[in-house]
């Protein structure tokens, strides 16, 4: 699930854009854009949707003067990076939880490994593509720094934008080394790729050097700067993820009950739709779309009703099949609850429609007519069928 957010960083309104699965949250990240990118460049928008089909929630944001945020990039530096970052960690705190996971690209990952010491709950930081300092940044507009220097500010070209990049912004960056990076008591994972043209793979080997353990290296083989390729994002998402659930640790099924053989408990997790549901030797989660106020962390009442219709149609035939020695290679059973059946339903008109479970079985192998017809007239003998069309008494008790 998309979600648009704002929050403040100073004096200016920053635009951000949180993406949270929909199943439960394992924790969340934060996510640091490269230098004059957004928050809607192609490597942090792909990597933030795998990592959210993963489970893992993640906040990426225009930095101030770029993309819908406020402010004029002209008088930003890496200070006021670092700020916006504090801001949106601050952010995620006060409206959702703290984020555990930093992840920032290229100049982003400078950015991340100098505020990482400044959001306690942070854990794990994951750089891709990153300098070992911010000041490595200024080689992207050497030919002007003479310029900039002298006049105060040039205006330049980068990416095929122009940008003023002014006097103030190569003396903060200058005041930035990688002493930092020694300090970070956080586990760190550096992506780097060996043909990056933009960051030398060099300035990888320096940031793993100046790091303590944990820390490990990945090497992102054949990958561009920016990750244009789709499948380098989506592997360096798969990698973040892995590597990350080490080091963060969530509460998922942690939950633990005393079941009796043959009985089923269902209990509370969330206190709204969610549930967890447990056997003598099993457990699973029950839960309801997000579009009427859950978190789809399982399947809803009737999909677990139809499970069982299901599952108890497909044993029933396979025991069917190999007692009569049929050739069934695969048995198939799609299933769909619908209160408005209208085939083959008397005076469905004046009732419009029956409640209904419609269940579509398919098999693969070579049956006769005759065969088949028996085939379907077994499916209605399994149990959980029966038990549908006995009018079974439901008993509540209610135990103090």
């Amino acid at each position: 699930m998309r979600q648009k957010v704002e929050f403040i960083s100073g004096d200016h309104t920053l635009s951000g854009l949180l993406e949270t699965p929909e199943s439960d949250i394992k924790f969340y990240a934060l996510f640091a854009h490269c230098f004059t990118c957004g928050k809607d460049v192609a490597a942090a928008s792909r990597i933030s949707r795998e990592l959210t089909a993963k489970g893992i929630a993640v906040l990426r944001f225009d930095f101030t003067g770029l993309g819908n945020s406020d402010g004029d990039f002209a008088n930003t530096n890496f200070s006021s990076n670092i700020q916006d970052l504090v801001a949106a960690a601050n952010f995620l705190r006060d409206k959702y939880q703290a984020p555990e996971l930093l992840i920032g690209h290229s100049l982003g990952g400078a950015a991340v490994l100098g505020v990482a010491q400044q959001v306690a709950e942070s854990k794990a930081v994951v750089t891709i593509g990153a300098p070992s300092d911010a000041a490595h940044v200024a080689h992207n507009f050497s030919a002007h720094i003479s310029d900039i220097e002298e006049k105060g500010e040039a205006e330049v070209s980068l990416a095929g934008r122009k940008f003023n990049i002014q006097k103030q912004f190569l003396d903060d960056v200058n005041n930035y080394g990688n002493q930092h990076i020694g300090k970070l008591k956080k586990a760190l994972l550096v992506m780097h790729s060996p043909v990056d043209s933009i960051v030398n793979i060099s300035e990888a080997e320096k940031i793993y050097q100046a790091a303590l353990h944990p820390k490990s290296f990945i090497s992102l083989d054949n990958a561009d700067h920016l990750l244009n390729n789709k499948q380098d994002s989506e592997y360096a998402a798969e990698i973040i993820a892995a590597w990350a659930s080490r080091y963060v640790q969530t509460d998922v099924g942690t939950y633990q009950s005393n079941v009796d053989q043959g009985h089923v408990l269902v209990e509370e997790k969330d206190h709204k739709f969610a549930q967890h549901i447990s056997t003598d030797s099993h457990y699973w989660l029950a839960d309801e779309p997000i579009k009427v106020g859950g978190k789809n962390t399982g399947p809803d009442p009737y999909e677990h009703l139809l499970a069982g219709l299901g599952a108890c149609t497909t044993m029933t035939l396979r025991m069917y099949a190999e007692r009569k020695k049929l050739p069934v290679t695969h048995i198939k059973v799609e299933l769909s609850h619908t209160r408005n059946y209208q085939e083959d339903c008397d005076n469905c008109e004046q009732q419009n429609g029956i409640e209904a479970i419609v269940r579509n079985i398919s098999f693969e192998g070579e049956l006769n007519e005759k065969e088949k017809q028996r085939f379907l007239e077994i499916a209605d003998k399994c149990p959980v069928h029966k038990t549908l069309h006995n009018n079974v008494t439901v008993v509540s008790k209610l135990i103090a």
